[in-house]
């Protein structure tokens, strides 16, 4: 059987992607503690790396996604992998906070060159009429970065140390990604080849068109926010609301099912109804969820309704964030708009999970449930608003 160039792109990238998400962002979970103890690093220090990698792939992800449009995906995202096995390699020598800090900032620029925002670019350029399917699918394997490293991370720490996990990290990235890359991506995507347009620099956008990006803007970002911020803090939340140790671990634990379940569907049937469609659920059932909880969080069965929700609206938010920029914006120019959406969005990422923490902190679990809940509802309101301004788009 003949693999198509989709389908070898799509499988190369999960693979990558896997390998990009468990060994940055997924690390600390299992290798800050011993980061902590021989560094002498405070855990907001050491989980603040991840902040900082946040922000400084946000402020270069306009950059990239111009080149990505102008160039293709597979040197970028191969020079990325290199980036990463240095940054990864150099954070393995770190001795105190300076050198710690500065890995992670060059982790932000491996993440801008070969993490999820170039592989979405990279799949719109590859799979054409099928990239919905292709961006879903991918997100599905990606689902698996914490299955994966999580446990191999806690195996290879006891054998080699923390800093011998990052060398091996390093070497992964080094001898298998970007080779991947490499292998698995076309050069120049064939519109810029043939025209030289993706190079030129994008044509002013009309007014409809940059009322279309704030509202999506603001929808991605808030929900951004919630999705990043509320994932950290789930269990000390739901602990906070009564539960017992034991229950809040169950309920949280609950949230990747109904990610991956949702994302299943979206492969599966997503072509039968619009991305739109996906877009109003998503940004509807998130909402109702927080405030729920909000209003009687201590009860187990409206726990669970708040965690699935969350699932369910995340997953979406996984596809969509590529999804529905390609379907209002086109593919001419699809990776300066999605480049452009990354900015805001890492941004919040990058200062959701200590803002959350103060609200936790001095309003307890209620107080950041509000918070949550008036926010998601911002992104709703935002969606709502996009799909009476572009009901044509399917």
């Amino acid at each position: 059987m003949k693999i198509t160039p989709a389908a070898k792109a799509t499988l190369g990238l999960g693979l990558t992607q896997i390998v990009g998400w468990g060994t940055t962002f997924l690390m600390p979970s299992v290798l800050g503690r011993h980061i902590e103890h021989d560094l002498s690093l405070p855990s907001e220090v050491v989980y603040g790396g991840i902040t900082v990698m946040f922000g400084v792939s946000a402020l270069c992800s306009p950059r990239i996604g111009r080149l990505v449009d102008a160039n293709g995906a597979r040197v970028i995202m191969a020079v990325g992998s290199v980036a990463y096995a240095a940054s990864l390699a150099a954070l393995a020598f770190s001795q105190g906070l300076v050198s710690y800090l500065l890995c992670w900032a060059a982790m932000g620029l491996a993440s801008a060159l070969a993490l999820n925002t170039p592989a979405s670019i990279a799949l719109a350029q590859v799979a054409g009429a099928r990239a919905r399917q292709a961006i879903a699918l991918l997100a599905i394997i990606g689902g698996f970065a914490s299955t994966v490293f999580w446990p191999v991370s806690e195996a290879l720490e006891i054998l080699v140390g923390w800093r011998g996990v990052l060398f091996a990290y390093a070497a992964i990235h080094l001898a298998i990604c970007a080779p991947v890359h490499l292998l698995v991506l076309p050069g120049r995507p064939a519109a810029a080849t043939q025209s030289g347009a993706a190079a030129a620099p994008p044509p002013a956008a009309s007014p409809e068109t940059r009322r279309v990006f704030l509202l999506l803007a603001l929808a991605f970002s808030c929900g951004a926010f919630i999705f990043t911020g509320f994932i950290v803090h789930a269990i000390g939340v739901l602990r906070g609301l009564g539960h017992d140790p034991a229950t809040a671990l169950l309920l949280a634990s609950l949230i990747g099912p109904a990610q991956v379940a949702v994302r299943l569907v979206e492969l599966a049937f997503g072509h039968r109804y619009s991305i739109m469609s996906s877009a109003l659920f998503a940004a509807a059932v998130l909402p109702l969820g927080l405030g729920l909880a909000w209003l009687a969080g201590g009860n187990f069965a409206i726990a669970l309704l708040c965690l699935l929700a969350y699932g369910i609206a995340n997953g979406l938010k996984a596809v969509l964030r590529a999804t529905l920029p390609l379907a209002l914006f086109g593919r001419a120019q699809f990776g300066t708009w999605l480049g452009r959406l990354a900015l805001p969005q890492g941004i919040v990422s990058a200062a959701a999970p200590p803002v959350l923490a103060a609200v936790m902190a001095n309003w307890g679990a209620e107080g950041m449930l509000a918070l949550c809940f008036v926010i998601a509802t911002v992104a709703c309101a935002a969606t709502v608003a996009l799909a009476r301004l572009r009901p044509e788009v399917r």
